[in-house]
Protein backbone atom coordinates (compact mmCIF):
# COMPACT_ATOMS: atom_id res chain seq x y z
CA UNK A 1 0.00 0.00 0.00
CA UNK A 2 1.33 3.41 -0.99
CA UNK A 3 1.85 6.00 1.73
CA UNK A 4 -0.03 9.29 1.52
CA UNK A 5 2.10 12.20 0.31
CA UNK A 6 2.42 15.40 2.34
CA UNK A 7 4.07 18.65 1.19
CA UNK A 8 5.38 20.92 3.95
CA UNK A 9 5.88 24.55 2.88
CA UNK A 10 7.55 26.73 5.51
CA UNK A 11 10.51 29.11 5.38
CA UNK A 12 11.63 28.04 8.87
CA UNK A 13 14.06 25.14 8.47
CA UNK A 14 13.53 23.92 12.03
CA UNK A 15 9.78 23.61 11.43
CA UNK A 16 10.35 21.74 8.14
CA UNK A 17 12.75 19.34 9.88
CA UNK A 18 10.41 18.82 12.85
CA UNK A 19 7.47 18.03 10.55
CA UNK A 20 9.64 15.73 8.46
CA UNK A 21 10.83 13.74 11.48
CA UNK A 22 7.33 13.63 12.96
CA UNK A 23 5.57 12.48 9.78
CA UNK A 24 8.10 10.37 7.84
CA UNK A 25 7.40 7.12 9.73
CA UNK A 26 3.86 7.12 8.37
CA UNK A 27 3.86 9.35 5.27
CA UNK A 28 5.97 10.34 2.29
CA UNK A 29 7.03 13.88 3.17
CA UNK A 30 8.27 16.54 0.76
CA UNK A 31 9.70 19.91 1.81
CA UNK A 32 9.75 23.38 0.26
CA UNK A 33 10.89 26.69 1.71
CA UNK A 34 8.52 28.99 -0.22
CA UNK A 35 5.57 29.11 -2.60
CA UNK A 36 7.70 29.30 -5.75
CA UNK A 37 9.65 26.17 -4.81
CA UNK A 38 6.45 24.33 -3.83
CA UNK A 39 4.65 25.19 -7.06
CA UNK A 40 7.68 24.22 -9.16
CA UNK A 41 8.23 20.91 -7.37
CA UNK A 42 4.69 19.73 -6.63
CA UNK A 43 2.57 20.99 -9.53
CA UNK A 44 3.12 17.72 -11.40
CA UNK A 45 3.19 15.51 -8.28
CA UNK A 46 0.17 13.92 -6.68
CA UNK A 47 0.11 15.35 -3.17
CA UNK A 48 -2.57 14.29 -0.69
CA UNK A 49 -2.05 17.08 1.84
CA UNK A 50 -0.34 20.47 1.82
CA UNK A 51 0.74 21.99 5.12
CA UNK A 52 1.62 25.64 4.52
CA UNK A 53 2.68 28.55 6.65
CA UNK A 54 0.70 31.75 6.11
CA UNK A 55 3.78 33.95 5.96
CA UNK A 56 6.19 32.80 3.29
CA UNK A 57 8.87 34.77 1.46
CA UNK A 58 7.40 36.24 -1.70
CA UNK A 59 3.92 34.84 -2.17
CA UNK A 60 2.04 34.10 1.07
CA UNK A 61 0.53 30.72 1.93
CA UNK A 62 -3.04 31.69 0.99
CA UNK A 63 -1.98 32.87 -2.46
CA UNK A 64 0.05 29.69 -2.91
CA UNK A 65 -2.97 27.56 -2.00
CA UNK A 66 -5.08 29.57 -4.44
CA UNK A 67 -2.48 28.88 -7.16
CA UNK A 68 -2.55 25.15 -6.37
CA UNK A 69 -6.36 25.12 -6.50
CA UNK A 70 -6.30 26.91 -9.86
CA UNK A 71 -3.91 24.22 -11.13
CA UNK A 72 -6.50 21.61 -10.16
CA UNK A 73 -5.29 20.53 -6.70
CA UNK A 74 -8.27 19.01 -4.87
CA UNK A 75 -6.43 17.55 -1.87
CA UNK A 76 -6.46 18.53 1.76
CA UNK A 77 -4.87 21.70 3.16
CA UNK A 78 -3.66 22.68 6.62
CA UNK A 79 -2.64 26.29 7.20
CA UNK A 80 -0.33 27.25 10.06
CA UNK A 81 0.30 30.76 11.32
CA UNK A 82 1.52 32.82 14.23
CA UNK A 83 -0.78 35.61 12.99
CA UNK A 84 -4.39 34.38 13.11
CA UNK A 85 -5.71 37.94 12.81
CA UNK A 86 -4.44 37.98 9.21
CA UNK A 87 -6.63 35.04 8.21
CA UNK A 88 -10.08 35.88 6.84
CA UNK A 89 -12.87 33.32 7.18
CA UNK A 90 -14.12 33.93 3.63
CA UNK A 91 -10.66 33.11 2.22
CA UNK A 92 -10.53 29.89 4.24
CA UNK A 93 -13.90 28.82 2.93
CA UNK A 94 -13.19 29.88 -0.67
CA UNK A 95 -9.90 27.96 -0.73
CA UNK A 96 -11.41 24.92 1.01
CA UNK A 97 -8.80 24.89 3.80
CA UNK A 98 -9.45 21.95 6.12
CA UNK A 99 -7.66 23.04 9.31
CA UNK A 100 -5.86 26.06 10.72
CA UNK A 101 -3.26 25.68 13.46
CA UNK A 102 -1.84 28.61 15.39
CA UNK A 103 1.81 28.73 16.42
CA UNK A 104 3.15 27.63 18.80
CA UNK A 105 1.87 24.32 17.48
CA UNK A 106 0.32 21.51 19.47
CA UNK A 107 2.06 18.68 17.61
CA UNK A 108 -0.23 16.00 19.03
CA UNK A 109 -3.33 17.86 17.79
CA UNK A 110 -1.65 18.50 14.44
CA UNK A 111 -0.71 14.86 13.85
CA UNK A 112 -4.19 13.76 14.95
CA UNK A 113 -5.77 16.14 12.44
CA UNK A 114 -3.43 14.94 9.67
CA UNK A 115 -4.31 11.31 10.42
CA UNK A 116 -8.03 12.18 10.36
CA UNK A 117 -7.76 14.12 7.09
CA UNK A 118 -5.91 11.28 5.39
CA UNK A 119 -8.01 8.48 6.87
CA UNK A 120 -5.14 6.95 8.81
CA UNK A 121 -5.28 5.37 12.26
CA UNK A 122 -4.26 8.02 14.74
CA UNK A 123 -0.64 8.12 15.89
CA UNK A 124 -1.95 9.37 19.22
CA UNK A 125 -3.92 6.22 20.12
Amino acid sequence: MQKNRIAIVDDDESIRKTFFLLLIPKYNVYLARDAAEALARFKETEIDLIIADLRLPGENGLKMIQDFRQEGYKGKVVLISAFPEQIKADEIQKLNIDHIFIKPLDLKALTGAIDDLLGEPSSND
